[in-house]
């Protein structure tokens, strides 16, 4: 396997990893928002009261899956602009000493600088 694609396969790992422990925190943040919400809303509101035990479980379980959503996708999206940042300050490097060295910033003249970079 080429180097590239370990490194490619080491951020999907990575990403994933994020993403899932995000995801678990945000729904465990949600569902206790929510579980919190039902319990206000059941000792202060007489609609709500009245209310089915199925339907508040549903109403939680609806926040726990928002916090699980949102949570994993904004992980999600700041690991990718990080990445993306770190790649543009390798390409920004890579294009500088190949420009000093008279070096036409090819793709390919990239991947040869950061191979010889990375040993």
């Amino acid at each position: 396997m080429t180097a590239p694609r370990i490194r490619q396969r080491q951020d999907v790992e990575e990403a994933y990893t994020v993403q899932t422990r995000s995801a678990i925190e945000g729904a465990l943040h949600g569902g206790s928002i929510g579980l919190g919400l039902s319990i206000i809303g059941h000792y202060t509101w007489p609609f709500f009261r009245r209310q089915t035990f199925q339907f508040k479980g549903f109403l939680v379980c609806t926040c726990t899956v928002f916090g699980l959503v949102i949570g994993a996708e904004q992980a999600l999206q700041q690991y990718e602009a990080l990445r993306r940042f770190e790649e543009d300050q390798v390409r920004k490097e890579a294009r500088l000493y190949l420009n000093q060295r008279g070096i036409i910033p090819t793709e390919t003249a990239i991947a040869a600088w950061r191979a010889e970079n990375r040993k």
